[in-house]
């Protein structure tokens, strides 16, 4: 073999290898950056839900609060369903079902009995951003 295509074989090899390495580099900083990107939607979620959830109800109108409960499930529910995070997901879930779920009676009954399940899994939620 001459010298020359020695020196072209060899300088091949080495661009087939640094391309090879930077593939590598390049599949491992885009799976970094989707899991960073999927942490920054769960936080957005997170952050989204807990803002909706600790929405204080007005209590001295019991149906428009019953309502608000009702709207703030649909938000809620819609964003369970954005989560990336199935724990997340459920802990949301579990909190549009109890708005969704409010009735007037519950409000002028036992508010006090009402705020702290929500409250509760408010807590909940939050220990699944958390975690």
């Amino acid at each position: 073999m001459r010298p020359t295509h020695r020196f072209a074989t060899a300088v091949a090899a080495g661009g087939l290898l640094l391309a090879l390495t930077g593939c590598g580099v390049a599949q491992q900083a885009s799976e970094t950056a989707g899991q960073v990107g999927a942490a920054a939607s769960s936080a957005t979620v997170c952050a989204e839900a807990v803002r909706i959830a600790t929405a204080t109800p007005d209590l001295t109108d019991p149906r428009a609060a019953a309502d608000r409960a009702h709207a703030a499930a649909g938000e809620l529910s819609e964003l369970a369903s954005r989560a990336g995070n199935t724990t997340v997901g459920e802990a949301i879930g579990t909190l549009a079902g109890t708005l969704r779920e409010t009735t007037i009676g519950d409000l002028t009954g036992a508010p006090a009995a009402w705020l702290r399940k929500q409250a509760d899994q408010v807590a909940a939620l939050t220990k699944a951003c958390g975690g």
